[in-house]
């Protein structure tokens, strides 16, 4: 009985709830960037293999690896990560590790996507959401298969917790 009169007293506070609190939220900033949630890093008319090839050729001749981002211009997370991994807060870190790599995929989850050869060279058969953030060995191995797709929801993560995960 007690159940079913919390279940009631919950469906009533239902109507309450707002319905997404990021509508509400402020934005969030970047030091150093003026507008955090765009971006054009993602070239649509850059030849998507040629930039992966040459960023491989160049993991092997310095032995760093290769941080695949494949997002879009149009996506507030991809927009977000790119200009966290190459603002000044993170850029040097990173560099000592990674050759970095955008390419545009467009949106595939929603029916949008574009360079389709690039997630399945490395064997991502499904893109559940961008970015998608492949970490790959000089030979072009993915590192993190399962984080990779986990990057969809870049913008709610700040600069500490994108570097900490990048750095491990």
């Amino acid at each position: 009985m007690t159940r079913k009169i919390a279940l009631a007293f919950a469906a009533l506070l239902l109507p309450l709830t707002p319905v997404s609190a990021n509508e509400d939220a402020p934005l969030r900033s970047i030091p150093g960037v003026e507008q955090p949630y765009q971006t054009t890093a993602f070239d649509p008319d850059a030849d998507a293999m040629a930039a992966v090839d040459a960023a491989l050729d160049a993991a092997r001749r310095s032995g760093k690896r290769v941080l695949l981002v494949m997002g879009a211009n149009d996506c507030h997370d991809s927009a977000w990560l790119a200009n966290a991994v190459t603002s000044a807060d993170l850029a040097a870190t990173l560099a000592t590790r990674y050759h970095i790599v955008f390419v545009d995929i467009g949106m595939p989850q929603v029916g949008r996507g574009r360079n389709p050869e690039i997630p399945t060279r490395f064997g991502f058969r499904k893109i559940k959401g961008t970015p998608t953030v492949a970490i790959l060995d000089a030979r072009g191995h993915v590192l993190n298969r399962k984080a990779a797709p986990k990057w969809r929801n870049a913008a709610s993560r700040n600069m500490t917790e994108i570097q900490t995960e990048l750095m491990q």
